[in-house]
């Protein structure tokens, strides 16, 4: 591909640069690089979330994020995702 050095002033993920080395169109379906994809918080967690900040947001001298999580009963959220989760409520 002569135009292919065009596509190198563009940044790329890695199956866009996978796809480049190997041909357009070598990624079947399903391959590549995994979409992260964060499951929902459903009303309960949210319920649980919110009971968890109101107990711990007048707490001194403690983290109010690190200590939800310590106490969140639904493992495998991320600070990051209990911080947005808290602005979007």
């Amino acid at each position: 591909n002569k135009k292919a050095f065009v596509e190198l002033l563009f940044w790329k993920n890695p199956t866009a640069v996978c796809e480049m080395t190997k041909g357009y169109s070598s990624l079947q379906e399903g391959e590549g690089a995994p979409k992260s994809r964060v499951a929902p918080w459903t009303p309960q967690e949210e319920q649980e979330l919110r009971e968890l900040y109101w107990k711990y947001k007048e707490v001194e001298g403690e983290d109010v994020i690190a200590a939800i999580l310590a106490h969140l009963p639904t493992p495998g959220r991320t600070r990051r995702q209990v911080v947005k989760q808290l602005v979007r409520m």
